[in-house]
């Protein structure tokens, strides 16, 4: 199975997290009428191969946004922030609402990426976009490789309409540059689970408020 994945984000990683995945680096390709490369993410299942066509713009999104064209192919998308810059966070939903004008119904999973990082400005607690509009939403880091797979899982499962889909091969990813601190990061985990049932934030800007 094949699927456009698009992810998308400034300054928070995203181009690291696709060039984890080595099979993506060594078969990129550049399309030059959007200005992305697209890189091949291969993911190995009990129903077979799955291929993401990931499309990485390389920051073009920090001189003001994005193309409708470069949202136009997407089957999928990975919103990412950085749990160490609030102003990351806080653009998350203009990047929703760019996917959903132009891509409506497509699976999307929510990242906070750098969680390895020990000045985390955006605390689990105050991740609750992903509640606001029934996303999905994961804590990764792609340089320690925490999570790698999750989002892409979750992905698969979608676009098969499989919930029970599993990937059976370890992914192709090189060694962790960094170390995660697995018991604060299990301390994270158990502060998203109990934040479920937190009352939401009148609006977004109310998120960031400790």
């Amino acid at each position: 199975m094949v699927g456009s994945l698009l992810p998308v984000s400034a300054s928070a990683g995203k181009t690291t997290f696709v060039k984890r995945h080595l099979t993506g680096e060594f078969e990129k390709k550049y399309e030059p009428t959007i200005g992305v490369e697209v890189r091949p993410l291969d993911f190995t299942t009990n129903r077979g191969k799955i291929r993401f066509y990931c499309w990485d713009t390389a920051g073009q999104e920090k001189f003001g946004g994005l193309r409708d064209g470069y949202y136009i192919h997407g089957q999928c998308a990975i919103i990412m922030f950085d749990v160490t810059s609030r102003l990351t966070y806080k653009n998350v939903p203009t990047w929703h609402r760019d996917l959903c004008r132009v891509c409506e119904n497509i699976p999307i999973v929510l990242c906070g990426n750098k969680v390895d990082v020990k000045n985390r400005q955006v605390k689990p607690k105050q991740v609750t976009f992903h509640r606001k509009k029934n996303l999905q939403y994961y804590e990764i880091s792609a340089k320690s490789n925490y999570n790698y797979e999750k989002p892409f899982l979750y992905l698969a499962r979608k676009l098969t309409g499989d919930a029970h889909l599993q990937f059976v091969e370890e992914v192709a990813l090189p060694p962790p540059e960094v170390q995660i601190d697995l018991a604060e990061q299990e301390r994270n985990e158990r502060e998203l689970a109990e934040a479920v049932n937190a009352p939401l934030p009148a609006d977004d800007d109310d998120e960031l408020i400790d």
